[in-house]
């Protein structure tokens, strides 16, 4: 099967009339690392120095069911996994430093997924430098010699630079000399040893067309992108052992030209390469790193290293620095290590690890997006604006890819098969970066105000070469020698007119010496004169230098015995704050304990208050049960001993009446005579009033307002039909008594039947007040008794004793002569039923139906 190339970029419209010479595709190039294990299997092929091929692997192939695919993918230049670092600087980096030097920004950034190689191919393993220290070597290679005096090129935090002059430089550089350097742990960081050979770069590189007629000044600063936040790594923070202070992060902002710059980021002025890598190597000691599945050491971050060169014509005389800003040139060079793509499913990312995944991916796809919608505006001619501000990453350097500076970027893929998705998805990415075009820069001019270094050196005493020169200048200032060629033996003009010639000749080389030895002597005396005020500026310098480093040697004795103090201040501290601590938890277990016993008090208090009361309700219930109790046994007694006592007292009546009536004879009067005299015998009986015991008096509702009634009737009545039934106002009628209607009513009544003596169904109303109880429930208090009962018209059943009486003298027998018949007729009125123990009760006299 054939392989499947890739896409052939397709060519950008032109418009007419436009200058295609004045923009330059994005280089990108591609760097294959080799595998970590020889068998593992392999996803990418370097064909030839520009193309690469990407083939599915079988373990994919397996898995997706998909057929076998090969496609080809076209690069600048493609670097197979023998290819050294110095090659790779040679073709990419090195042309973007001679633009550095030259006056011209340049990005370059390493992309591709986690583990590819991209931190290794811009820092480089001991003994092999990379891109980020070769670019250091070349820079100070190229401006080594042509460097301005420290402090002379000064930041102002507004992404431009001020000069200063040299009196105002050696003051601050006297005043940072004798500043005490605060102790932080970041100043005491040193370039690691195995980390030297990083910057002993072995090959000699060097820009070319260095202009000698200026003076320049490098600058660094790094910082890094983390969950879309600038955090500087170059800050110094005073270090707090008991608080440390979290850094902070920074803002981008806009200078006048309209160049995005960070604000705020730390600006270090280094003058070697070994000091320039000494200061990134103590940012890189703060860039955050984790361990993650794919990589032992993987960036969390974008770390971005600026090195801005700035560079400055020299004076009339040479000497000095041109005071004026507006000639001023600074270019830029970043230096970029993305993070590394990654799928939290492979790298099993959980809590910070993930979020810092989502982060780095977000950014990844917005710089996708920008650079697409580049490539479609580019191609179409459509004019859709490109989401910079969606992150930091591509808002910073929104300005390369408007025409800023020059941007080229390597790929770095690992063969594995593993990583064959993720590879796929860079080459793709790849791909569309290198169909985007970005304008190039404008030409910066220099003005130079002197004639050059070369003839300033020749005028000084400088190399032999430039001397042949200067005795050309002065042969020319003689006077030519006439022709010296003699044809006649009696020419007589052509000696005299060379010995006249030479004469002038070594008159004017006489005069010429004299002048020399004159303005020799001047020259000697001036420069007398300057070693005399330069002896007397050394000795004053000397002397002051001799004073500071009195004043300095006090002020380390000072801050020695001050750190020996805060170190025996800072252990009391210690000790006090373990002390401290202590005293705070046996404080805090006697307050538990304290809080224990308080609510065991409280328990037990609450408990003897409620069993108190409790007992007090027992013994005043018992006390009022048993006094009802005893009152209602009292006025039981006295009203059976009362009964009783009438009863007998009627029959005491009856037998004296019999005794003392006279017997005469009688006609027998009819029986219906004879039972209404005894009927009138019996309403005229006496009845006997029983006492009833007291009631407690209580508050009752006016009867204005109308009781309401609980109409008790149990289920089991018999409905006895009778013409007469009771009527019961405002009554709520329930079959067995609850709570809820007893607090509704201030009455209650039962209906209870039984079965009476004759055999007929007796009716009993119970009636009662209801009143509520002290715990919250209702009692009732029965008051009435009334008691319905049927009867046959033709009258009551009699009842005769078992004795018979005597007879009458005409030979009939009269009922009035059994005492128990007479006494039971005679008593008519009943007792109240027994109630139950607490309760009062009275008596009430049968009330007859008719």
């Amino acid at each position: 099967m054939k392989p499947a190339r890739a896409k052939t970029p397709r060519k950008p419209l032109v418009k007419k009339g436009s200058q295609t010479n004045l923009k330059d595709p994005v280089g990108v190039y591609c760097r294959v690392r080799p595998l970590s294990f020889p068998d593992h299997e392999c996803c990418i092929e370097v064909i030839n120095n520009t193309t690469v091929q990407l083939h599915t692997p079988e373990g994919y192939r397996l898995i997706r069911s998909g057929d076998y695919k090969e496609t080809q993918y076209s690069f600048k230049q493609v670097f197979g996994t023998h290819t050294t670092q110095k090659e790779l600087f040679d073709v990419v980096a090195s042309p973007l430093v001679d633009d550095l030097i030259h006056g011209k920004n340049g990005l370059l950034f390493t992309y591709g997924v986690t583990g590819s190689g991209k931190t290794h191919t811009m820092i480089g393993s001991p003994g092999e430098g990379g891109l980020l220290p070769r670019c250091l070597n070349m820079i100070f290679n190229s401006i080594g010699s042509f460097q301005a005096k420290r402090y002379v090129f000064k930041s102002n935090d507004r992404n431009s630079m001020d000069i200063q002059c040299e009196v105002d430089a050696l003051l601050e550089r006297q005043k940072r000399e004798a500043a005490p350097i605060p102790k932080t742990p970041s100043s005491k960081r040193q370039v690691d040893p195995e980390f030297a050979d990083m910057i002993n770069v072995q090959e000699f590189c060097k820009a070319e067309e260095v202009d000698e007629d200026s003076v320049y000044g490098a600058f660094v600063s790094y910082f890094e992108i983390y969950n879309n936040y600038i955090y500087d790594l170059l800050e110094e923070v005073p270090f707090d052992p008991i608080k440390p202070k979290l850094p902070q992060s920074k803002m981008l902002r806009e200078d006048k030209n309209h160049n995005m710059y960070v604000a705020g980021c730390t600006e270090v002025e280094v003058k070697s390469t070994e000091e320039a890598f000494e200061v990134f190597w103590r940012g890189q000691k703060k860039r955050r790193i984790a361990n993650t599945h794919l990589n032992r050491e993987s960036s969390r971050s974008h770390s971005v290293f600026n090195i801005k060169l700035v560079q400055a014509p020299l004076d009339a005389d040479g000497d000095n620095v041109l005071q004026e800003k507006e000639q001023i040139t600074i270019s830029q060079l970043s230096l970029v290590d993305l993070a590394g793509s990654e799928r939290t499913n492979r790298t099993k990312a959980e809590g910070n690890r993930l979020r810092e995944a989502g982060n780095i991916n977000q950014s990844l796809m917005t710089l996708r997006t920008c650079i697409e919608v580049l490539r479609e505006n580019q191609m179409y001619g459509t004019n859709k604006m490109v989401p910079y501000r969606d992150s930091k990453l591509t808002h910073l350097f929104k300005n390369y890819f408007d025409g800023e500076g020059k941007v080229r970027m390597i790929v770095c893929v690992n063969p594995k098969a593993e990583d064959y998705e993720e590879s796929l998805q860079v080459m793709r990415f790849a791909e569309v970066t290198q169909e985007v075009e970005v304008a190039r820069p404008v030409e910066k001019v220099i003005c130079g105000l002197t004639p050059g270094r070369r003839y300033r050196n020749q005028a000084r005493g400088g190399p032999i070469g430039d001397e042949l020169l200067v005795a050309d200048v002065v042969l020319q200032s003689f006077p030519p020698l006439p022709s010296c060629e003699i044809l006649d033996i009696n020419d007589e003009q052509t000696l005299p007119k060379l010995i006249e010639a030479l004469e002038k000749r070594h008159d004017l080389r006489q005069m010429m010496i004299d002048e020399f030895n004159k303005q020799s002597n001047t020259f000697k005396a001036l420069l007398q004169e300057f070693d005399n005020a330069v002896a007397n500026k050394e000795n004053y310098i000397q002397g002051k230098l001799n004073e500071k480093e009195k004043l300095i040697s006090g002020q380390k004795l000072e801050i020695e015995r001050l750190e020996k103090k805060n170190k025996t201040l800072e252990y009391k501290i210690e000790i006090l704050e373990k002390t401290t601590t202590i005293y705070e938890e046996d404080k805090r277990n006697l307050q538990q304990e304290l809080e224990t016993q308080n609510q065991k008090l409280q328990r037990q208090f609450s408990d003897k208050r409620r069993l108190e009361a409790r007992l007090q309700g027992m013994v005043t219930e018992t006390s009022m049960k048993w006094q009802k109790e005893c009152e209602r046994r009292v006025a039981a007694t006295q009203l059976e001993m009362q009964n009783k006592l009438w009863v007998k007292d009627e029959k005491l009546k009856q037998l004296k009446a019999i005794v003392t009536e006279p017997k005469t004879g009688k006609p027998e009067r009819p029986s219906r005579e004879r039972d209404r005299e005894k009927v009138t015998q019996r309403s005229v009986s006496p009845a006997p009033v029983p006492t009833a015991p007291p009631i407690r008096v209580r508050h009752r509702r006016s009867r204005s307002a109308g009781d309401r009634w609980v109409d008790h009737k149990p289920a089991s009545n018999v409905q006895t039909e009778t013409v007469m039934q009771p009527h019961v106002p405002h009554a709520i009628t329930v079959s067995v008594a609850n709570e809820k209607a007893l607090a509704k009513c201030e009455k209650y009544m039962l209906t209870h039947q039984e079965l009476a003596s004759d055999g007929e169904i007796e009716t009993k109303l119970i009636k009662g007040d209801v009143f509520k109880t002290r715990g919250g429930g209702q009692s009732v208090q029965f008051t009435d008794i009334e008691t319905l009962k049927q009867e046959l018209p033709n009258g009551s059943r009699k009842r005769r004793s078992a004795t018979v009486a005597p007879a009458q003298p005409d030979g009939t027998e009269s009922e009035w002569t059994d005492v128990e018949t007479r006494c039971s007729v005679a008593v008519e009125m009943r007792a109240g039923s027994q109630l139950g123990p607490g309760y009062q009760h009275h008596a009430q006299p049968k009330r007859k139906k008719p």
